[in-house]
């Protein structure tokens, strides 16, 4: 009978070293695909933006006849909303009947 006997149980370092680099593997993986989401997130709110700000423009322009002249007269009148630490927004206007230009940039620092 072996079952009172004590035998000492041997560490099998290989096995410990590979579920370390597994594990490692894994949480490089799941970091890469939150990176990736956060950019893929990123990108939307970016088209996001534009869609709204070509939206304001167009109703204000179907509504009074004339572009807005400033992108404050958006945010005053038509409800434009943005996060401002995210994005700069550089709105230039041609004319009261020339579509104005509108240049969206990522800010680095979030």
């Amino acid at each position: 009978m072996r079952r009172f006997q004590y035998r000492k149980q041997s560490h099998n370092p290989p096995k410990f070293i590979f579920s370390a680099c597994l594990f490692l593997l894994i949480l490089l993986l799941f970091i890469q695909g939150i990176s990736s989401l956060s950019e893929s997130t990123a990108k939307r709110q970016r088209e996001s933006l534009e869609k709204a700000i070509m939206r304001s423009i167009t109703y204000c322009y179907s509504v009074e006849g004339a572009y807005p002249e400033s992108l404050d007269y958006l945010r005053d009148n038509y409800g434009l909303y943005y996060d401002e630490d995210m994005f700069f927004v550089d709105y230039r206007v041609s004319g009261s009947n020339i579509l104005p230009d509108i240049t969206i940039i990522e800010k680095g620092d979030k």
